[in-house]
């Protein structure tokens, strides 16, 4: 299946908020949940979360009952969030070759420290104008942040595939765009910092100026 053809079977408004539901909860859903949040039949729900794992939006898994032995019943069925990316471009594009390729030449060239610096310049440029709070200009750029015991942190990362490839480098980077963020809207680059996390983006934000 395409990413086009995948895309679009969240063109369904149940199928949609399935995804959302799923996608939102960071982690493993039953089917009986998600039901319950889309107001649906958990047959109805078993059906469109079994068609975003084919169309590969999803993947599914089972959870093991807490009770064991006889007459405890079969694992439950659970669903999370793909790790895979999807795009669309018409005509295709390939920005992500090109990306690193060019991380591949800052770590050749050793430039991580003038990489990090246009970083958070970059960081500086998109809060240039704006009087919007770093969680809002995150989310517009493809972070999807989540309060958690006074942090402010982030259940993806929008350089996740980029990452993988170059883990430090990509992550200062990152980190340098939160800070320059951070500071062109008038508030301590401090509060961000390097907290990485299985499956998350490494930056955390400290909702007050003490980390």
């Amino acid at each position: 299946m395409s990413d086009l053809e995948a895309l679009a079977q969240l063109n369904d408004p149940v199928r949609r908020s399935l995804y959302a539901f799923v996608s939102a909860s960071g982690g493993e859903v039953g089917r009986g949940e998600a039901a319950a949040a889309a107001g649906v039949s958990r047959t109805l729900a078993a059906h469109h979360l079994d068609k975003l794992v084919e169309a590969g939006l999803l993947e599914a898994g089972f959870r093991a009952q807490e009770r064991k032995g006889p007459g405890s019943g079969r694992p439950a069925k659970v669903y999370r969030r793909a790790r895979a990316e999807l795009s669309v471009s018409l005509p295709p594009r390939d920005y992500g070759s090109l990306a690193s390729v060019l991380a591949e030449v800052v770590d050749l060239l050793g430039g991580e420290e003038q990489a990090e610096e246009a970083a958070r310049a970059m960081g500086r440029r998109l809060a240039a104008g704006r009087e919007a709070d770093a969680v809002e200009v995150l989310r517009e750029r493809g972070y999807e942040p989540y309060a958690e015991e006074g942090e402010v942190r982030q259940r993806n990362c929008p350089f996740h595939a980029l990452a993988e490839r170059q883990p430090l480098l990509v992550c200062s980077m990152n980190l340098a765009l939160c800070q320059g963020l951070l500071e062109g809207l008038g508030q301590d680059p401090g509060r961000a910092r390097l907290d990485p996390r299985p499956g998350e983006c490494c930056v955390a934000l400290s909702k007050t100026n003490e980390n």
